[in-house]
């Protein structure tokens, strides 16, 4: 196992174009590491203040993100591992740079991408009534006849079963178990269902 001092015999051996790549390479890992930890563990944050109102009506979807910490990070990082590389492959010190940057930028291209689609990926599960237009729904509660009164309906809306509130202009009351069609809704909280005819 390599001591400290030995360590330091061999970094300082090192021509300086390397020990700038070594440096880079060790430091940004160590970074890039950090934070994805605390990114795992719930340390970052990314500047979650302010009220929960203002944060859902500003609320237009993560853009593409090129230029951000977590991607700097990860250019610098694939940076210096990849111009060490070209170093150890023999490589003039022009195309490491030009390798490198290549690298550090197409990883911040990917990075970028990432967070990008899988942001896209959240799935806002507030449930729009109109969905429900159209849809078959059985009955739970019986729904009054001629809008006497509110029962409820079983129905899939949105890729999930819900029991919601219900009327009927029908003439007679429809019962428990009964199929129904969603025709209307009304006050954007309340179906309007007549019986389904099989």
């Amino acid at each position: 196992m390599m001591s400290l001092l030995s360590i330091t015999d061999w970094f300082g051996q090192l021509p300086v174009f390397e020990k700038v790549y070594w440096s880079i390479a060790i430091f940004f890992t160590l970074l890039f590491l950090v934070q994805n930890a605390m990114s795992l563990f719930g340390g970052e944050h990314d500047g979650a203040t302010g009220d929960v109102d203002e944060m859902l009506d500003a609320d237009d979807g993560i853009g593409f993100q090129f230029f951000t910490i977590r991607n700097l990070f990860g250019f610098f990082t694939i940076f210096g591992w990849v111009g060490l590389a070209a170093i150890h492959a023999g490589q003039s010190n022009l195309v490491v740079v030009a390798i490198s940057t290549i690298a550090g930028l197409a990883m911040m291209m990917l990075m970028a991408a990432l967070f990008y689609y899988t942001g896209k990926l959240a799935y806002n599960g507030t449930l729009k009534m109109e969905n429900a237009i159209a849809s078959i729904a059985t009955v739970y509660l019986p729904v009054p006849a001629s809008r006497a009164g509110v029962g409820k309906v079983n129905l899939k809306v949105q890729g999930a079963f819900r029991e919601l509130d219900a009327v009927t202009d029908d003439a007679e009351e429809l019962r428990t178990g009964a199929l129904v069609k969603v025709t209307q809704v009304l006050n954007n909280q309340l179906l309007l269902v007549t019986k389904q005819n099989l």
